[in-house]
């Protein structure tokens, strides 16, 4: 049976735009995060605390979490992969620090390797005193696994590898962890192979999906885990994104087209899709383009907006 409901993690703010070769101001940002939680989104990556040297696009970190109002009930996220991110996060007012925050590690030892410069074993040390930290201080803590079913260094990734690092994951005590199709090469049953293997060491809420979109599967991926019962999926509006690591992988699915859909199927989000399209189109605007998002410019289109700025 089917989810009656799903919940959606917008990640446009962070991973979106994190990416981004031209800097894009705080105040964007600060709008962006504005319009989606308008829009009925209630959980929201809003940036990111590490190394302006190797994300530079992320440095306004502290000036994007204290220019936001957090409106009751909408839950903001942020990536500290290390102590020193942990505690600049910690380090702000207590009304203006997250819910919850984000490790990251690959199912690849190739990736792991090439993205944070370790072996997989080495990254989940490192994250383990992150994790302590994290609770001691109250937040949640929710790990992604990148290159669950596949990896540009090492091409496709097994069950038993996602598996591995699950485990890993589950002994330095995360709460959550989100199954990542980094280079968007996953289809259902890979993907389904992927999530049984999370979901034996996790509860069913404590499972979600993340899905890119580079051989247009993302959304039948999204399906195939909701005939598995997960209901929570990152998606990014928009498709604002991408994988500097991943050569040619596109952004995340557009958060409009999982809406449209999941509308569709008669399962609840809480996300208004106008005002979703209204969001992606004014940042998509603010970068200069038009928006990925088929959804949101096939309803652009259709109230008229010429779509002037090539996808």
């Amino acid at each position: 049976m089917l989810p009656t409901r799903v919940t959606l993690c917008e990640v446009g703010p962070r991973d979106g735009l994190q990416n981004e070769a031209h800097p894009v101001p705080a105040a964007a940002k600060i709008g962006l995060v504005q319009r989606l939680q308008a829009a009925g989104l209630r959980e929201i990556e809003v940036t990111s605390f590490v190394s302006p040297k190797w994300v530079p696009q992320m440095a306004d970190n502290t000036e994007v979490l204290m220019g936001l109002a957090r409106p009751a009930g909408v839950r903001y996220a942020v990536l500290t992969p290390n102590l020193k991110g942990l505690e600049a996060a910690l380090a702000l007012p207590a009304d203006k620090r997250p819910d919850e925050v984000v490790v990251f590690g690959a199912a690849s030892e190739a990736f792991s390797q090439r993205n944070i410069n370790c072996s997989i074993d080495e990254s989940l040390a490192r994250f383990a005193p992150v994790v302590a930290a994290a609770h001691e201080a109250g937040l949640k803590v929710r790990a992604a696994l990148s290159c669950a079913v596949g990896c540009p260094y090492q091409g496709a990734v097994s069950p038993d590898e996602v598996e591995r690092v699950v485990v890993g994951f589950k002994a330095i005590g995360v709460d959550h962890v989100g199954i990542a199709d980094t280079i968007g090469v996953g289809t259902p049953r890979a993907v389904q192979a992927a999530m049984e293997r999370a979901l034996k060491h996790f509860p069913l809420v404590e499972v979600s999906g993340h899905f890119h979109d580079t051989y247009g599967q993302a959304l039948a991926n999204i399906l195939a885990c909701l005939q598995m019962g997960v209901h929570s999926f990152d998606a990014s509006v928009a498709g604002l994104g991408g994988c500097p690591y991943a050569k040619g992988a596109t952004g995340n699915v557009a958060t409009e087209d999982v809406v449209f859909m999941l509308d569709g199927m008669g399962i609840e989000t809480g996300v208004n899709l106008d005002a979703l399209v209204d969001a992606g189109a004014w940042i998509s605007g603010q970068l200069g383009r038009a928006p990925v998002s088929r959804v949101g410019r096939a309803i652009l289109a259709r109230r008229g907006v010429a779509l002037d700025v090539p996808a």
